[in-house]
């Protein structure tokens, strides 16, 4: 099972060669391709087996409907998900298929802007001293932006940032300070969002950022005018220092 970028750390898998272990042991490959959002990264080209995604992020668009997609070139495992589905009883409602067919039509012109404000905000973030670092697979600083070049066609406008140490309380101040960003995890609509995410994060010895001593915060870049999100949080740095 393979999640690349990683949802919270942004880790990016050596897709190819963990394929190719995979097939020498026969092993079935599933790659969660909801950031690449079926546009950024092809897995099917590079040999995964079946491919999950939601469609409640970026196909969507909009925020207002739950679905997801499951996919495959092989006919066998077609039949396979085909049956599994009927046995389960998925199904997906007429509305949510529409608004999933609708969010189809503006899906490459919005993934374009989402990855041009995105690549703005981490840049800025990055140039303030409350950040110890930005974790966007797209910037040369991240570790693993030579094999996010090499199988990633693009970015969007979710990444992740490590703060330095920083108190709860001055966590809050900063959050609730925030007018433009909301506070949600299902990203991928056209309002941007910034979550803490050390609830959900295990921090496992040997994991880059194990030794990190700030929170780190989920950011998703909607579809705003950036300089009034940067003005937003520059409002909610100044706030944490009050």
């Amino acid at each position: 099972m393979i999640e690349s970028p990683g949802s919270l750390t942004m880790d990016i898998i050596d897709a190819p060669a963990l394929i190719k272990v995979a097939k020498d042991h026969k092993l079935l490959t599933l790659f969660d391709n909801t950031w690449g959002a079926g546009v950024a990264i092809r897995p099917l080209d590079l040999g995964v087996d079946i491919v999950m995604q939601a469609l409640t992020k970026y196909p969507v668009g909009h925020a207002d409907a739950l679905g997801g997609a499951v996919l495959t070139n092989s006919a066998r495992l077609a039949n396979k998900i085909a049956m599994c589905s009927e046995d389960w009883g998925i199904s997906l409602s007429p509305d949510d298929a529409y608004a999933g067919l609708r969010g189809l039509r503006s899906l490459h012109l919005r993934l374009k802007q989402h990855e041009e404000n995105g690549y703005k905000i981490a840049r800025w973030f990055a140039s303030r001293p409350e950040v110890d670092c930005v974790l966007h697979p797209g910037l040369e600083s991240h570790p693993d932006h030579a094999l996010w070049k090499r199988d990633f066609t693009g970015a969007n406008g979710l990444f992740s940032l490590l703060l330095k140490e920083t108190s709860n309380d001055q966590l809050d101040r900063f959050l609730e300070a925030m007018k433009l960003f909301g506070m949600g995890f299902s990203w991928g609509g056209y309002e941007s969002l910034l979550i803490p995410c050390d609830d959900q994060l295990d921090r496992i010895e040997g994991d880059r950022i194990h030794e990190r001593a700030g929170p780190l915060l989920r950011v998703h870049v909607g579809l705003e005018d950036p300089d009034d999100l940067i003005a937003d949080l520059e409002q909610a740095f100044a706030a944490m220092h009050v």
